[in-house]
């Protein structure tokens, strides 16, 4: 197999695209709807791809945007990489960049301190190799991960392997270590590298004129200063960058900040594509000036790659089935002198990059494995994931292990947890144990909760206790096999007119 040779900006171009077919009365490109899921990603990295080719902007508005991106060479001197591929992997990284925002800005949105120029954001971008099909994996910041031995730039010190962060091999190395780190533990060969930054991230909002979003329930962080009642919100670039860094509102941490950066950019592409962006040329004009100014790419990635980007995703939303997170096998693993991590799924994350690397549509990768029962190497049969009325992050549950079987009500709270719901993280013991069937108990006001959280827990059966509250328990019985996969489908109130305690008033 072989993949698309990077262009270089000089090279010769391709014609023009045509214009995007099934175009609206007023000239705006017709969107189909999509549904939205859980996202991991929460820098506006795409947002250069996406507002500048996302509806086939002609090839002349593009020329000349090569030369406002800085470039930098992630690829040098680069040894025993995976075999290439069909199609084109990009890795796009979100870094802590700061040095543009005022001294007011800073105080305002929490951000003082010296970064620690690490990457907050690394996703991986597959385009088909026929241009119409665009597949995004988010890489946790938390990620366990070896650092390949390298050399350091500056110093010349050699340095052996090690484990760290994922985040962290950009603090060690930049963008070429950053690479070879994900290269390694994907096996997919990367053939273009693209960074932005927080200012970046900022500006393009403030552009944008804002983008809204709407919160089920209240969001408060005292860390970066977010504190919104429940409701729809206007978020300028500040607030929106508090909204996507905030990582203390709820046990999930990281899990749960990129089920929210999800959210966000479901709601920043609908603003960019709606809002006249792409038919107002001053306005174009100012977005991308916002976005380019901060973006670093490798040398080869010009006009041609970000069409073929745009091309790729002008039908694209992050309720699609190629938008999606590396599965995560074990919450919580400790390294010495590193800290809590995130392992990533063996059999799964496998599954999933070798779809990538086959030039294959994700939607068919595995559902979750039960945990502690799979065999190591076994590919799970392949599931689709379940739609359900209630996205996992507004769930919160709380697990007892109705079971003699030790660790089991962990191992079921970390399985729910890496598929987005607000487990308590603390499971207990029944005080009698020999529960033969699974149980989802739930307050009849969060009956649409309950049946999402038991679509996730195949086989389980639903118990009405009034008066329980939001907090939904599962007792594991000795039939629970697996967690399944779910995904939500758009907010909707329910058809008898009843007020639920588990439904978005954000109409």
């Amino acid at each position: 197999m072989s993949s698309t040779p990077p262009r270089s900006p000089a090279g010769p171009r391709r014609r023009p695209p045509r214009p995007a077919q099934g175009r609206s009365r007023t000239g705006r490109p017709a969107v189909r709807p999509r549904r939205r899921p859980r996202w991991a990603m929460r820098a506006v990295t795409t947002l250069s791809v996406v507002v500048l080719a996302s509806a086939g902007i002609g090839h002349a508005v593009m020329s000349g945007l090569d030369a406002d991106i800085a470039r930098v060479d992630p690829f040098k001197d680069m040894k025993n990489r995976p075999r290439a591929g069909h199609g084109m992997n990009v890795l796009l990284v979100g870094t802590d960049g700061r040095d543009k925002i005022s001294e007011a800005e800073r105080r305002a949105y929490r951000l003082g301190g010296a970064p620690c120029h690490c990457t907050d954001t690394i996703m991986m971008v597959h385009i088909s190799e026929d241009r119409e099909r665009a597949s995004v994996v988010s890489l946790p910041r938390d990620s366990y991960a070896e650092l390949p031995a390298h050399t350091d730039a500056t110093t010349g010190k050699q340095h052996g392997a090690h484990p760290i962060k994922l985040n962290a091999a950009y603090a060690e190395g930049g963008p070429q270590l950053t690479v070879r780190t994900v290269e390694a533990l994907t096996k997919v060969k990367i053939d273009h590298y693209l960074e932005v930054d927080f200012t970046s991230f900022m500006k393009t909002v403030d552009v944008l004129g804002g983008v809204e979003i709407c919160t089920a329930e209240p969001v408060k962080d005292s860390y970066t200063g977010l504190n919104l009642p429940a409701g729809r919100h206007r978020m300028s670039g500040g607030q929106a960058l508090q909204f996507v860094r905030a990582r203390h509102i709820d046990g999930a941490s990281d899990l749960g900040r990129m089920q929210r950066q999800q959210r966000f950019l479901a709601a920043l592409l609908e603003r960019a594509t709606s809002s006249g962006v792409l038919l107002n040329p001053m306005k174009f004009r100012d977005v991308t000036r916002a976005v380019l100014g901060s973006v670093r790419a490798d040398k080869g990635f010009g006009t041609d790659e970000l069409l073929d980007l745009g091309r790729a995703m002008r039908n694209f939303s992050p309720s699609s089935s190629e938008f999606t997170t590396v599965p995560i096998g074990q919450l919580g693993y400790v390294v010495k002198g590193i800290g809590s991590t995130l392992k990533w799924d063996p059999v799964r994350s496998e599954q999933l990059f070798r779809a990538l690397r086959e030039d294959q549509p994700l939607s068919g990768r595995t559902g979750t494995p039960a945990p502690g029962t799979s065999t190591p190497g076994t590919p799970a049969p392949a599931q689709e994931p379940v739609r359900v009325p209630v996205p996992p992050g507004q769930i919160q549950v709380q697990i007892e292990n109705g079971t003699e079987s030790a660790g089991l009500g962990k191992r079921v709270d970390t399985a729910l947890a890496a598929e987005g719901f607000r487990t308590t993280r603390q499971p207990t013991n029944a005080e009698r144990p020999g529960a033969e069937r699974t149980v989802v108990s739930y307050d009849p006001r969060w009956d649409r909760s309950a049946k999402s959280l038991a679509a996730a827990l195949p086989g389980s059966e639903l118990r009405e206790v009034k008066g329980q509250g939001p907090v939904l328990k599962v007792t594991v019985g000795s039939d629970f096999r697996s967690v399944r996969e779910v995904r939500a489908t758009e907010p909707t109130g329910s058809s008898d007119g009843v007020v639920r305690g588990d439904e978005v008033s954000c109409s």
